[in-house]
Order: C-alpha cells, then sequence, then structure tokens
C-alpha cells in the first residue's frame, strides 16, 4: 500500500468506527401512532406565573386565572396547609378568573378564606367560602390591580384546563417580595394542578424483536428551573403473563423517582429511583439518551418487542399510567387514534349538579340557563308532580312552586321534592333530590358556661377567666349542617371590639374551636386577657352562624347574641361593672371625708383653753395623719375591690 494513503485510511477507519454506536437509533424502526392508554399527571408548571415572600401582609392573595374550552366544566380546588404548628393561617382573598362556567368543589379547611369571582360563572357544590362579587372586568390586569388594592398578590397562575387544583399556602418557595408573571413558571410546592386533558400517548412495534415484551417510556422534560425534585409513578397494568414489563423513565439529572407498579417490571432511569415498598432504598440510574430515537433503542436492548406507551410531558410532580392489557402487544403497528376531539356531549352528572333550589317566601325556585346545556337536550323538566311543568324565560328554564304544592314534603323545617328531567339522549328520566328550610319558627341562643363541662349557664365573666360558649338551635333539625362563621364581643363605641372568631377560623392563640355537643350544638372556647378589655364593663357577644342543607349549597345566615358582665378577678357572680365601682369608691371617699371633718370639730371645740397652744405644737403629727389618712384614701381608690369589701 501507497505509505501516502495510509492516514486516509485510517481515517476512514475511524470515522466508521465512530458512527457504529449511533447507528442503533438509525436502525431502530417504530412508527409511533397515537394509542388509546391513559396517562394522567400533575405539574407545578404553569404557562404565566409568578410567586412572591410578604411576611407581613395581614391578607395575603391568590390570582387563578383559568380557560375552559367547554360551556361548563367541573373544577376541584383544594386550599390546605400542611404544616399547622399551632400557627394561625393569615386571611386568604382567592381570586378566580374565568372564560367559561365551572361547577367548583372547593375545599378549604380551617382556613379563613374568601372567595372572589364572577357569580354568573362559578356553580359551587358545598359552601366552602365567604364568596364576595368580582366587578365584570374585561382584562387580566383589571383583575390584577383589583387584587392588589385588597392585599399582598402571594402568586399568579395561568391554567388550561385544569381538573384539579392543589394550593398549599405555607409552601412559598424562596422568591421576590413582589409578584410578577412571567412565561413557564415553576409554582414549586406551592401549586400543583392537574390537567383535564391527559398526555398524548403513542406506540409501536419494534420491528426485527421476536416475542410479546412491552416496555413503556416515560420522558420528563426540563423545568424552568433546575431544583431537586421526585416524581410519583404509578403504573398499573392488568397483566397475566409473568413477563416482566420494561419502564423507562428519562428527565434531567435533578429528578428522581418513586415507582409504585402492580406488576414485575424492569427499570431503566435516569437519576435515582426508589419502589413505594421500600422507599428508603436508593438505586442510582444510568445516563440515557434525551432523544426519542435513543430512548426507543434502549427499549430495542431490552429485548422489547412492543412500546405500549411513549409519553412527554412537562415537569411533573405525578404520574399515573394505566393499561388494561400487557404481553400482547399488536403485530403490527396499532391503529391510530382519533386526534380530533368529538362532539361535546351532554354530561347527564354534570347536569343534575347544576339545580341548586332558592329558598324565598314558602317558595321553591330553580333557574337552570340555557347556555350551559347547550349539547344536552331536554324534552320535559318537571317537579315530583308532573303537572309542574318548567316554564321556558327565554335564556333559561325556570322551575317554582310554593311549599304547599306540586308534591312538596314538609317534615319538621325542611322542605323536599325532587326534579325530574327526561333527555332525548336517554330513554329513562334522570331524578334529583331537592331540599328547602323553613327558617320561620327557628331560633339562635347563645350560651356562656365557665366550666368545659357546659353545665351552669352565666352572664358575667371575670378578667383572665376561660369561657366555653355554645351555639345552639332551637328546634334541633339533624338535617341542617351549622357553621360558626365569626364571633366577637362589642364593648361599646369606646372601646375596641374583640375579634373571638372570623371566617369559621379562631382568632389569636386565646381562641379555640371545640367538638359540637352530643346533639351538634357548635362550642368554642376564649381566654379574656386584661389588654382584650381595660376596665370591666358590660358588652354584647355576637355570633353570625349559617346553615345549609347536605345537598344544597346555598347558605342562610343568622345573627345570635347575648348580653354580657365583664368583672374583675373576685367579683364573679357579682354584675358590678364599672359605674357602680366609680359610684362606691366615692361614696366612701366622700364619708370618710365628712367623718374627718366632723372628728376634727369636735376635737378643737371641746378641749380646756390652757391647751390651746400646744396643740400648734403636736399639729404637725395630725397632719401627718390627715395626710396618712388621704392617702389610703387614695390607695382605696385605686383598687376597687378593696373599695367594695370596705363598704
Amino acid at each position: 500500500m501507497d505509505r501516502s494513503a495510509l492516514p486516509l485510511a485510517v481515517a476512514l477507519l475511524l470515522a466508521v468506527c465512530s458512527l457504529s454506536p449511533t447507528s442503533l437509533a438509525q436502525t431502530v424502526h417504530c412508527d409511533l401512532q397515537p394509542v388509546d392508554l391513559e396517562v394522567t399527571y400533575f405539574t407545578s408548571q404553569v404557562s404565566n406565573g409568578c410567586v412572591a415572600q410578604v411576611p407581613n401582609a395581614t391578607i395575603e392573595v391568590h390570582v387563578l386565572f383559568m380557560e375552559f374550552p367547554r360551556e361548563m366544566s367541573e373544577l376541584k380546588l383544594t386550599v390546605n396547609m400542611s404544616k399547622q404548628n399551632g400557627i394561625q393561617p393569615r386571611e386568604v382573598l382567592l381570586v378566580l378568573g374565568l372564560n367559561q362556567s365551572v361547577f367548583l368543589q372547593l375545599e378549604a379547611p380551617g382556613i379563613p378564606l374568601r372567595l372572589a369571582s364572577d357569580h354568573n360563572r362559578v356553580f359551587q357544590g358545598s359552601p366552602g367560602a365567604n364568596n364576595i362579587p368580582l366587578p365584570n372586568f374585561t382584562t387580566k390586569s383589571q383583575i390584577l390591580d383589583w387584587a392588589d388594592a385588597r392585599g399582598a398578590i402571594i402568586s399568579v397562575a395561568e391554567l388550561h384546563d385544569p381538573q384539579n387544583i392543589s394550593l398549599r399556602l405555607d409552601q412559598v418557595p424562596k422568591s421576590l417580595p413582589s409578584c410578577s408573571p412571567e412565561p413557564h413558571k415553576d409554582m414549586g410546592d406551592m401549586l400543583e394542578w392537574q390537567p383535564r386533558t391527559g398526555a398524548l400517548v403513542r406506540g409501536c412495534r419494534l420491528e426485527g424483536v421476536a416475542g410479546h415484551k412491552e416496555a413503556h417510556i416515560l420522558r420528563v422534560l426540563p423545568g424552568p428551573e433546575d431544583r431537586p425534585r421526585t416524581v410519583n409513578v404509578k403504573v398499573e397494568l392488568s397483566c397475566t403473563s409473568g413477563d416482566p414489563t420494561v419502564l423507562i423513565l428519562q428527565g434531567p439529572p435533578y429528578l428522581s423517582w418513586l415507582i409504585d407498579a402492580n406488576h414485575n417490571i424492569q427499570v431503566l432511569t435516569t437519576g435515582n429511583y426508589s419502589f413505594k415498598i421500600f422507599p428508603e432504598k436508593n438505586i442510582s440510574g444510568l445516563e440515557l439518551p434525551d432523544t426519542r430515537e435513543g430512548l426507543l433503542g434502549e427499549a430495542q436492548k431490552l429485548n422489547a418487542s412492543v412500546v405500549a406507551s411513549f409519553v412527554e410531558l412537562p415537569l411533573a410532580t405525578a404520574v399515573s399510567l394505566r393499561a388494561s392489557s400487557c404481553g400482547s402487544g399488536p403485530q403490527s403497528s396499532p391503529t391510530p387514534a382519533q386526534t380530533t376531539p368529538p362532539k361535546d356531549s351532554c354530561d347527564q352528572n354534570l347536569l343534575m349538579t347544576l339545580f341548586q333550589p332558592k329558598c324565598t317566601n314558602d317558595t321553591m325556585t330553580l333557574e337552570l340557563r340555557k347556555d350551559l346545556i347547550s349539547v344536552c337536550t331536554i324534552t320535559s323538566l318537571s317537579f315530583l308532580d308532573p303537572r309542574c311543568q318548567a316554564e321556558d324565560a327565554g335564556d333559561q328554564f325556570v322551575l317554582h312552586s310554593t311549599y304547599s304544592n306540586c308534591g312538596m314534603q314538609v317534615t319538621e323545617n325542611v322542605i323536599n321534592n325532587e326534579v325530574i328531567v327526561n333527555l332525548l339522549s336517554s330513554p329513562s328520566p334522570r331524578q334529583k333530590k331537592v331540599q328547602c328550610i323553613n327558617t320561620e319558627s327557628l331560633s339562635f341562643q347563645l350560651g356562656l358556661y365557665l366550666t368545659p363541662q357546659f353545665l351552669q349557664a352565666s352572664d358575667t365573666i371575670e378578667l383572665g377567666q376561660q369561657g366555653f360558649v355554645q351555639v345552639s338551635m332551637s328546634p334541633s333539625i339533624p338535617e341542617l349542617i351549622l357553621t360558626l362563621d365569626s364571633c366577637q364581643l362589642d364593648l361599646g363605641p369606646e372601646a375596641d371590639t374583640v375579634e373571638l372568631i372570623q371566617h369559621q377560623a379562631a382568632k389569636g392563640s386565646c381562641v379555640s374551636l371545640l367538638s359540637p355537643s352530643p346533639r351538634g350544638d357548635l362550642r368554642f372556647s376564649f381566654l379574656l386577657r386584661g389588654y382584650m378589655v381595660p376596665t370591666p364593663k358590660a358588652g354584647i357577644l355576637n355570633c353570625s352562624i349559617s346553615l345549609s342543607l347536605g345537598t344544597w349549597y346555598q347558605k342562610i345566615h343568622r345573627i345570635a347574641t347575648m348580653r354580657l358582665n365583664v368583672v374583675s378577678p373576685g367579683m364573679s357572680g357579682k354584675t358590678l361593672v364599672l359605674p357602680a365601682v366609680l359610684g362606691i369608691t366615692f361614696g366612701a371617699f366622700l364619708i370618710g371625708a365628712l367623718l374627718t371633718a366632723a372628728l376634727w370639730y369636735i376635737y378643737s371645740h371641746t378641749r380646756p383653753p390652757s391647751k390651746r397652744e400646744p396643740v400648734v405644737a403636736v399639729a404637725a403629727p395630725a397632719s401627718s395623719e390627715s395626710s396618712s389618712t388621704n392617702h389610703s384614701i387614695g390607695s382605696t381608690q385605686s383598687t376597687p375591690c378593696s373599695t367594695s369589701s370596705m363598704a
């Protein structure tokens, strides 16, 4: 061989060797097509958002902008605090900006939450918050300006078609002191949400590989921030064979995986991974390709003949994969699934949740907006009595009746009936129970007790003494749900109101919500400190109560009051308040002064004349005694308890 040609031959040989590892990806023949397999996920990444830290804010504001493709959607929204630590949460204002109507299931246990939204677009399945109307704004900036004027904005998030949202109030990551939305924001542990539409799942058959071994490939794309996190992966396979299923998990290096599988699997991951049954045992992963072809090649290396699912997700916190079968993949590329969504069909379950009665003036009324049910063709709508049909009021159907007609059933103070709906798409009618409350004969009472046994009622409490309050309703109706919204002690225009309960939560460490009584009466306790009531006086205890039925989202609000005497320690059971104490003190002082003057007059007019001069010499002790007497009287004035005992 010509020596000049030797370097060229070596270079060609090296080039061939360098191409051989990547040639595997080129030899993978796998035509990915959509398959019918369910993959759902939660993510903390939003299309636009921000998080701020405002430690001294008294009201924290969270704003959610949500876009829905349908006229009516269901949304579950949970607001919680994962770490209580005895710290009372700040008052929370949750603002919802919506483009369509939603049926909202809101849960906010023990959190003083107010909800601001368009009342025409939000239908609540349960009374979970105090609602305030949101003005009819047309832009997001108008909503943000309105929210900013009412408190410190802690978070803003824009979501497309969410199904579940979890908002954690005590999980604020390191952030700026103000909230300025930015695209593709990672909200951290503060907000996680589940899109209604699951991930696009594709699959194929790997040509040239025999057998029926399947592989599931999940690729989590990098997020805007590099921070360690764990992705919970749940795999549910309906398998009859014992062949292991290949599970390939690929993501950025800061991700670790916690796997929960109900089938024998062969795992290949980046980062560390562990299994739910042994969460403390971490296993080191490998460096995997970050391309589609590379991951398909890894499945082929493990002798997988079928890629049952290939999914690419945004930065996820939890992923659930469900397959109805495994171990028997298709012999050819699967039939492409329909990629365009079908025409919306009538969601009958959602339709029935829209029937929420309004009860006023002995009349039950139900209104159903037509724009919310445009895909549902209603042939008839009536009460239990078929003669009571709904009226067509143009843009809505209206069904109403007095409590004495249309098959109403009155038991105690609850009025029951049923709505009968006939649909063109359903061969049988749908029924829903509806209820109203007759509150005319209901009364509410407050009772103050000085022991946790609630045995003997009192109308007097000492400063520094713990009081126990019971809110009772008469007559007792088991179907009713009572909620204590707020309580305060009004001490008149010259003193500050003592807030005890606000927005269904205890106000401060001196107040505790207690378990209800056996008959369902609401209870709480409070400790009346001296700084709350500087001087003893009379006050009015006011409590706001809301009533609702389990199947009814509408609330009825009532106020219960009682007069309360606040006295100094040692005066329990007595009704001496400040005016009485001052009167007794002044009377004692006046009697003492007159008595002293009378004694001095008698003394000065009855002693012998020869003793008149020495009197001047002993005038100083007499003056000292008088001064001591006056000082004693002055000290008596400053301690009303001593004055009352002397009297």
